[in-house]
Parts: structure tokens; C-alpha cells; sequence
């Protein structure tokens, strides 16, 4: 571990920043080392997809939100923190040329352009070889998969890439002029061997690449100094201002939600969902549902991830039902409404955990004359609830019995949604902080490298949801129509 001088251990008003660097924004949290005094600042873009399948941001409108909100952040503290630390979302891919220039967009996880190379892969049994080393499950997410359709389908581009990135590593480039992935991040690549720490040749060789076009692979505490003067400037900080490199948005939110215990599982629903647990040894899913992820060198993170959240309502609302009215409101109302026969399934950006299909398709089941705008509304919060626990169930299977389950996530904004989750799960849920556990996560991680202990005061923050039994039957009922319907339209 880097160590630090700890010349801060004094100061009551030093602080930490969290920045998440998320799917639909960046969001820039900081916290004191008394456990108060927290602010933040957000700032949204939008993801462009120019043909079916594809999804795609611009890094640059990322690398601002980033930098303004570290400095939106320092300029309400009027004083430098004690270190930053980044999450960040996982399975992007950016080509670079020799001067760090994307000759690329920024290629997200929910792009699902080399579906056809995922799949083969996958049915290979060096998909699955390259499965049980990396933790990544193959799929058309990954980076791994993306690679291969870039050598395929853009051959000069590949050829004229000097590195290949993420978001993350792309804006530490930026802000460092040094490519540095963190282990978290790289576990999510389908190219990195979990266990031994370094790249995986075997994934290295399908990919076409050889490690050198990788950013170097560094630990989740590791420091880096050394700010550009000009950006050091723009965000109103000192140049040596100490930056953890920090891991990805589920294994910090996992940490941010202090839930390391064995049995301890997080559920995380915004732009996508997913469920996740510690454990403390790299393992596998024999039927390649879920994903492990590396936090620290003796911290891993099991489980698994939706491609449709809060992104499935908001298609609902914006371009299917094409409502004006606040998506808060629309909620309240379905949420009103009580359990409801309209089924959903839905995938309407393929599916990742644990079906793994990114043929998968979005559909209502059931429609009758008297459903209207709100019975929607309703069947897809259901139909998100029921997506994620399966997740869950596949995770009991693999990992061991969940014995608690901290919520986290746009979602927990609204405590009917919650309770819905609830009564679906059969499993009391808790709400620890309503803030971005992503963030907390990695202002956590930053304190921890840095030698400093922060006071989180519990008081008056959590709440707990009890499952309504009486509901018990229905969402059982309605849970395994779900996967009838889902296993029925895969066929066709």
C-alpha cells in the first residue's frame, strides 16, 4: 500500500472526495473526517446510440463533469481536500492514439454491437477457461468482446490504437499524462486473471492485443500525484494533491455501504441494477451467471448486474408513453395501485445477469382494455424487481445464504419502490444512506490509504423494510410466470 505523511491526522476540517463517475452523470461527494458537513454537485450527459445496439458517450463531456465537480467542491469548502478517490462505472472501451486522442467514442457497457462474437465465445471452451479466470462473464459488455468486434469491423482503427481504456483511465491520462487502471476496473475487462493479478495472455490473444496497449494495471489503493498545472488550476487545487485510483462503482458501493461481511449483500438499482456480496476468494459460477471482481488484493466481489434500472422507466415515461408529468409522480401513482396481473419482462437493452443474452427483448404480457399509463408504470417497476432477484438467487446458490441486504441507488429515493422490493424479495431490506454509496465507498477507501479514521454517525439513517406477506403469494405466482414468459419468447 502507498503510504502518506499523514500530515492531515490534526486538521478537523480536512475532508474527502468521492467522484463517481457514473453512466447518465458524475456525481462528486465530500465528507469530513468527523462524518458531517457533506456536500455535493452532479452533472448529467446523455449516451447516443446511432445504430440499433450501439451506445455510446463523448469522454470529454465526462472528463468536465469530473473536473467540475471537484472544483464546485473546493470552491464551497475554500480549502483543498485531503485526497480525491474515483469510481467508476465498469466495461468501457476507448481507442487512443499515440498522443492519448480517442479515435473512438467512448463505447459503453449496455452497447451490444459484438453480440455475435460474445456468443460464440462463450458456447467455446475457451470462453469458458477465459470465464473462470477473469471473473468476467462473456458477453457483449465486456471489453474482451468489444475488442474483438474493433479488429473485425474497424480493422484500421485497431491497428492505428496506441492503448485501449476506459472511462476512468482515460480521464487519469488526462489529468496525470500516465494510463493506470486500477485492479477493480481491470477484473471487469474480461482480460485480467484475478487471481494471479496480471493480464491473461489466453484473453490477450483473442482479443489481438498484447499488454502493452493496456493501461498499466495498479492497486485500488494506490496514490497518484502530480496533477497537469492547468488542471490543477481549473479545478483550484495544489498540483500534489494526493489522488487514490480507486476501483469500480459495484465493488466501492459494496464498501461504501459496509457491507464486507460474509452474507452481507447490496442492491443497487439506477441507470442498471445489481446485486452483490463480498467474499474472500476469487470464485466462479459454474453456469457463468455472475461476475467476480477484485476490491482489494483479499476482497472480492461476487454477483451480478442488469443492463435495465431506472433506464427501462425512463424509456417508459419519455418515449413510449411520451409524459410530461415528474417520474417521482408516476411512481407514487403505480405505487398506489398495489400488485397488478400486466407482466413485463424487461430487457429492453438485452439482458446481463444471469441470463447473459443480449437477444433478450422488452414485452408486456397481458394487456387488457382497462390498463392505462400507470398499470405500465407499475408492471415495469415489477419487472425490474423481479430481474434483480434473480440475480439474488443465483448469488445464494453460488455464494452462500444472504443474511441482510443494503439498498442503495436512485431507487432508494422512494420508499414505496423499496417496499416493493421488499415484498418481491421476501427479504427484509435496509437503507443505511440515501447517499451515493459509490462515492461514500471511495471517500472510505481514500481515508483508509491515507491513515485517517472518519466518525459515520448511524443515527436517524437507517430504515427497514419489512416484506408484506400478504403479498407473498401473488409476487411468488407472478415471479415464476416471469421466467415462463422469458424462456417461452427465447425461443422466437
Amino acid at each position: 500500500m502507498c503510504k502518506t505523511e499523514g500530515f492531515f491526522m490534526n486538521d478537523t476540517t480536512a475532508y474527502f472526495i468521492g467522484s463517481d463517475i457514473g453512466t447518465s452523470s458524475t456525481k462528486s461527494i465530500s465528507l469530513g473526517i468527523d462524518g458531517t458537513m457533506k456536500n455535493g454537485f452532479q452533472q448529467a450527459y446523455t449516451t447516443q446510440h446511432p445504430q440499433s445496439g450501439y451506445s455510446e458517450q463523448d469522454p470529454a463531456v465526462i472528463l468536465q463533469a469530473v473536473k467540475d465537480g471537484i472544483r464546485q467542491i473546493v470552491l464551497e469548502r475554500q480549502q483543498a481536500p485531503a485526497a480525491v478517490c474515483f469510481s467508476s462505472a465498469m466495461h468501457s472501451l476507448l481507442a487512443v492514439d499515440g498522443q492519448g486522442k480517442p479515435l473512438t467514442p467512448l463505447i459503453i457497457w449496455a452497447d451490444n454491437r459484438s453480440h455475435s462474437q460474445a456468443e460464440a465465445l462463450r458456447a467455446s471452451a475457451l470462453g469458458k477457461e477465459i470465464y473462470e479466470h477473469t471473473g468476467t462473464p462473456i458477453h457483449a459488455m465486456s471489453p474482451l468482446c468489444k475488442l474483438m468486434w474493433l479488429r473485425e469491423e474497424q480493422p484500421e482503427i485497431f491497428e492505428e490504437a496506441h492503448c485501449f481504456m476506459g472511462i476512468k483511465e482515460y480521464i487519469i491520462q488526462e489529468l496525470f499524462g500516465q494510463p493506470l487502471v486500477d485492479h477493480s476496473i481491470a477484473s471487469a475487462m474480461g482480460l485480467f486473471d484475478i487471481r494471479k493479478h496480471t493480464w491473461y495472455a489466453p484473453a490477450l490473444a483473442t482479443a489481438g492485443i498484447t499488454a502493452d496497449r493496456l493501461p498499466q494495471p495498479v492497486p485500488a489503493n494506490y496514490i497518484i500525484r502530480g496533477l497537469k498545472p492547468a488542471i490543477a488550476a481549473e479545478m483550484g487545487i495544489p498540483a500534489d494533491t494526493p489522488f487514490v485510483i480507486g476501483a469500480s462503482d459495484g465493488c466501492l458501493a459494496q464498501l461504501g455501504s459496509n457491507a464486507i461481511a460474509p452474507g452481507h449483500a447490496t442492491l443497487t438499482i439506477g441507470t442498471s441494477g445489481a446485486v452483490r456480496m463480498a467474499v474472500p476468494k476469487a470464485m466462479s459460477d459454474h453456469q457463468q451467471r455472475l461476475f467476480t471482481y477484485l476490491l482489494t488484493d483479499d476482497i472480492y466481489i461476487t454477483g451480478g448486474a442488469s443492463n435495465n434500472g431506472g433506464v427501462l422507466l425512463q424509456w417508459l415515461l419519455k418515449d413510449f408513453l411520451q409524459l410530461s408529468v415528474p417520474m417521482e409522480t408516476m411512481i407514487q401513482e403505480a405505487l398506489a395501485l398495489g400488485p397488478q396481473q400486466l407482466l413485463c419482462l424487461p430487457y429492453l437493452l438485452g439482458e446481463r445477469a444471469p441470463i447473459w443474452d443480449s437477444n433478450a427483448s422488452a414485452a408486456f404480457i397481458g394487456i387488457r382494455p382497462a390498463h392505462g399509463q400507470v398499470h405500465f408504470t407499475r408492471a415495469v417497476m415489477e419487472s425490474i424487481c423481479f430481474a434483480v432477484k434473480s440475480i439474488a438467487a443465483a448469488l445464494e446458490e453460488t455464494a452462500g445464504p444472504i443474511h441482510k441486504i443494503s439498498v442503495s441507488g436512485g431507487f432508494a429515493k422512494s420508499p414505496g419502490w423499496i417496499q416493493l422490493m421488499a415484498d418481491i424479495f421476501g427479504k427484509t431490506l435496509t437503507l443505511e444512506d440515501t447517499t451515493d454509496a459509490s462515492a461514500l465507498g471511495a471517500i472510505r477507501l481514500a481515508a483508509q490509504v491515507m491513515g485517517m479514521e472518519l466518525e459515520m454517525s448511524k443515527e436517524g439513517q437507517e430504515q427497514v423494510f419489512v416484506p408484506d406477506m400478504q403479498y407473498a403469494e401473488h409476487y411468488q405466482e407472478q415471479y415464476r410466470k416471469f421466467w415462463e414468459v422469458y424462456l417461452a419468447l427465447k425461443q422466437i
